[in-house]
């Protein structure tokens, strides 16, 4: 289980955004990977991939309201 309150008030975790969309958190990852969702990014440092999804942008893409 993730543990939600060590994200930052303005940003989506990928399982939270996996749960709101309906979808697998793998195809939240791949995604962000190859650019095709647009509501955050997926940046590789070594062999290390960190997501980042805010929740205006999510909100924005989506049109499904985080609370």
């Amino acid at each position: 289980m993730v543990d939600f309150s060590k994200t930052p008030d303005n940003r989506l975790a990928v399982c939270e955004a996996a749960f709101l969309l309906g979808c697998s958190e793998q195809v939240i990852r791949r995604g962000l990977q190859q650019g095709t969702l647009k509501f955050g990014m997926a940046i590789k440092a070594s062999n290390q991939w960190t997501y980042i999804i805010t929740k205006q942008k999510f909100e924005e893409v989506t049109g499904i309201k985080v609370s």
